[in-house]
């Protein structure tokens, strides 16, 4: 390791020489005459559009690649200061502002900014009424190209930090340190991705769709669950929207119709911006804690279209994880009044800790558009026919593709991530570390072409089999791979047996996803769990072996299931499957009865074999993706589904013992509530037709173990209500923070406040109570709607959720608990 003083001799040099590639730079810190800071102030080139606000302490940076020599400091109600730049960087600058006597009635603009009489309001209003007017809205069909670069980087590098000994046999990354021309903090890239796309859009339509031509990267290309996070960044947003969506949360544009509510706006300044007269407006927000931005735009005065944006998402918002967030957005004059966006800058500073030493992550997405073409009509099936289009050309693409692909050429130091990156994965430190993130977030342990896990299955408990050991694993070739085998082998160590599973599946049609599967599971399991059935034939129920449970958890069966079946998605996120099942059942528990009455010879049964076809149907708009095989990994969570299941038992078939039809609806629709955080809707209903014992009966989902289910009822036992015609509805509220930011003291511990409310109805027939023969006795909730209602706390620590339910009703059932409390773990923005 070199020594201290010779690692600082480098490392200033290695700065000196970053500083020829930024003509200007400049930072510090604007304060009043009493030397308070000043928030909000406009920091401006002179004579340019180049230009920040202060944040909430008065600090700013700002670089340019032009030479400036003048810096101009602007704000309502002080006069303007003008500071001569004798170098190319002039960094803490202390600037102090004096209140302008001149310009008293203005003065109602600094600070609180009245609605009335201001004429930026005024602007605004103009940009309400024409906002449909322009850009892409103005015509009924579109095309662009499209070239798009995400890259991260490790932020705040210092000397400290090069000397970790994680770093030891990796120090050759360091000779790829940069500096961020937003924050001006020093940085090690560690990824970049290119995307380069042709989109088309239909406004009568209202169809879009995205071609890749080619996609490009280095670093974590292997690792799916990384690129899910990464595709986080990914995200289409419109600033002419009232609500801007980052990290699944809502913030207020400052272009809103709402807008004069939570913000603050101030006309700062006018100008040309090429040939077009621009009026220049401030805006920050009103209140503490909102999502909300603070920033500027210059708009044009006779389209009222925006010709250039900048954002920066306020300090103390709910957010976690993240520190700050910066967008930047251009647009160009086309057909010489239509304002296009031709380049979108976002960079989100990704911290643990949101003080301004903490060290973090940039995600840095620069985006460009370009060759614009309009109203070219394309055949309806043009937007629907790719489903599941994967071409490894597109991924291996050669370099004179991407020098005719990018819109701006890559500079010196972007060309070396490649270098840097592509000699960190031959680095086995590097390797190790990598596999690390790998196996937390994927929960298995690669080893060769084989997965063991998921890893945090192996252990479990339930009263049947009291501590159950587990090992399992999974065949693994890449994200894409066309086939896999699945598999499992448990032992309980108080029942003394083994239990196994196994699957197979294999993609026969890449394009529509016409994939074969089938599978054998022996396994204990709660059988009551759930409502609507579980496709995969591994998948095993919280409840059947939470680590911890409240109550009488003996109510597990054996099984013995095996299913065969076909699926197909003939349009994007529209599955239709059909299987045939059998499945074998029999109680695991001398305290708990399966038990039902032979009509015909009059004896008791105690094992149920169930054969049965399966028919679904599973819709889910607006899902998306990541990988073509035939495992997927969600991106996105906040989508709509809607599944129909028809189950038909024919007796007789593979032995089956009763004839039934059976129906079951799902339908889930999260959706965001202007501002007011997210409303969870779910409704399930279902009919059984047929004479059927217990083991085919619709149980109400109970949770009796201490942590959160979702579409479970956190205040029924297992088995507490027995149905074979149901509805159900779960409301989820969460409020996401609004609340709690308006409570001095409670908003900085970025708490979220969550509402919600559960019901049931359902009714058991007489006939199917005439052939139970088991210890439970049929209780449906007919007489009235069983309910119970919770509010809950999110947030705690970032990772915690505790909900807090009280029951309504039914509390004569034996057993019943008036209140209970749940607890939830999760990593969420």
């Amino acid at each position: 390791m070199k020594p201290l003083k010779q690692t600082l001799i480098h490392l200033f040099f290695l700065i000196f020489s970053l500083n020829f590639y930024a003509q200007t730079k400049v930072s510090g810190v604007v304060k009043e005459n009493n030397n308070q800071p000043l928030a909000y102030v406009s920091v401006y080139f002179k004579n340019s559009s180049e230009g920040v606000i202060t944040n909430e302490i008065g600090k700013f940076y700002l670089e340019s690649n032009s030479k400036h020599d003048t810096l101009v400091i602007s704000y309502v109600g002080y006069a303007d200061k003008f500071i001569s730049l004798k170098s190319a960087s002039t960094l803490n600058l202390n600037i102090e502002l004096e209140e302008d006597n001149t310009l008293e009635e203005m003065k109602i603009y600094a600070g609180k900014t009245s609605k009335k009489d201001n004429p930026a309001i005024d602007i605004l209003r103009k940009i309400w009424a024409n906002k449909r007017k322009n850009g892409l809205y103005k015509y009924d069909q579109y095309q662009y190209s499209k070239y798009e670069k995400v890259e991260f980087d490790m932020n705040s590098i210092d000397s400290a930090f090069m000397k970790n000994r994680i770093f030891n046999g990796m120090e050759f990354i360091f000779n790829h340190v940069d500096t961020s021309s937003t924050t001006g903090k020093t940085y090690l890239p560690i990824f970049i991705n290119e995307k380069a796309s042709m989109i088309y859009g239909d406004n009568i339509k209202k169809r879009k769709k995205e071609l890749l031509k080619g996609n490009k990267n280095s670093g974590f290309e292997n690792n799916q669950h990384i690129i899910s996070f990464i595709n986080d960044l990914y995200v289409d947003y419109n600033i002419y929207d009232n609500y801007i969506r980052f990290y699944d949360k809502d913030f207020v544009s400052p272009l809103s119709t709402t807008g004069i509510n939570v913000y603050n706006y101030v006309l700062a300044d006018s100008t040309f911006i090429g040939n077009k007269w621009c009026y220049n407006i401030v805006f920050y927000p009103r209140r503490k804690g909102e999502l909300t931005f603070k920033g500027d735009f210059w708009v044009n005065d006779s389209t009222w279209a925006i010709k250039k944006i900048n954002l920066a998402v306020s300090k103390g918002v709910n957010i976690n994880w993240v520190k700050d967030i910066y967008v930047e957005q251009e647009f160009e004059v086309f057909d010489d009044s239509v304002f296009l966006l031709t380049k979108d800058h976002m960079m989100t500073d990704f911290s643990i800790s949101k003080k301004d030493e903490s060290k973090g992550v940039y995600g840095k997405r620069t985006t460009y558009y370009k060759d614009h073409q309009f109203n070219l009509k394309r055949p309806e099936n043009f937007y629907t026919s790719e489903i599941n289009t994967y071409d490894e050309n597109i991924m291996a693409r050669d370099d004179a593709f991407w020098e005719s692909y990018r819109f701006e050429p890559l500079s010196e130091e972007e060309m070396g991530i490649y270098e840097m990156l592509d000699a960190l994965k031959e680095n086995k430190r590097f390797n190790s570390y990598m596999n690390l993130v790998s196996v937390l977030s994927s929960e298995y342990i690669q080893f060769g072409n084989f997965d063991y896990g998921p890893i945090f299955s192996s252990l479990g408990f339930n009263d049947v089999e009291g501590t159950r050991i587990r090992v399992g694993g999974r065949t693994y070739f890449g994200p894409n791979d066309y086939w896999r085998l699945e598999g499992f082998l448990a032992y309980g160590i108080k029942d003394d047996k083994f239990k196994y599973g196994i699957s197979a599946k294999y993609m026969l049609n890449k394009r529509n996803r016409f994939m074969i599967y089938a599978g054998n599971r022996r396994d204990v399991e709660q059988i009551g769990a759930s409502l609507s059935p579980i496709v995969d034939v591994l998948g095993r129920s919280f409840a059947s072996s939470a680590l911890f449970a409240s109550g009488d958890n003996s109510k597990l069966s054996n099984i013995n299931t095996s299913t065969a079946g076909l699926e197909i998605e003939p349009a994007k996120n529209l599955k239709f499957s059909t299987s045939l099942n059998y499945k074998t059942l029999k109680t695991a528990s001398p305290t708990f009865s399966l038990d039902y009455l032979d009509l015909k010879t009059g004896t008791i049964e105690q094992q149920l074999k169930q054969s049965e076809i399966n028919l679904s149907v599973d819709y889910t708009p607006k899902r998306k993706y990541i990988g073509y095989g035939v495992d997927r990994i969600d991106v996105n969570y906040d989508y709509a589904r809607l599944f129909v299941n028809y189950s038909l038992g024919v007796k007789g078939m593979l032995d089956g013992d009763f004839d039934y039809k059976k129906v079951q609806v799902f339908y889930k629709h999260p959706f965001w509530v202007g501002g007011f955080g997210r409303l969870t809707p779910i409704i399930e209903a279902g009919k059984t037709f047929g004479t059927v014992p217990l083991g085919l009966m619709s149980v109400i989902p109970g949770n009796q173990s201490y942590f959160r289910i979702e579409n479970a009822f956190s205040q029924l036992n297992y088995y507490e209500f027995v149905t074979d015609t149901y509805v159900t509805l779960h409301l989820e509220h969460n409020f996401e923070g609004r609340l709690f930011s308006r409570i001095p003291y409670v908003r900085d511990l970025n708490l979220r406040e969550i509402i919600g409310f559960r019901g049931a109805y359902g009714t058991v027939s007489d006939a199917n109570k005439a052939i139970n023969a088991s210890n439970i006795h049929y209780v449906a909730p007919t007489d009235k709607i069983y309910y119970e209602y919770y509010v809950g706390v999110g947030n705690i620590f970032k990772l915690i959720r505790v909900d807090f339910t009280w029951r309504g009703n039914y509390l004569e059932n034996p057993g019943a608990h008036k209140f209970g409390a749940k607890i939830g773990f999760g990593f969420q923005f």
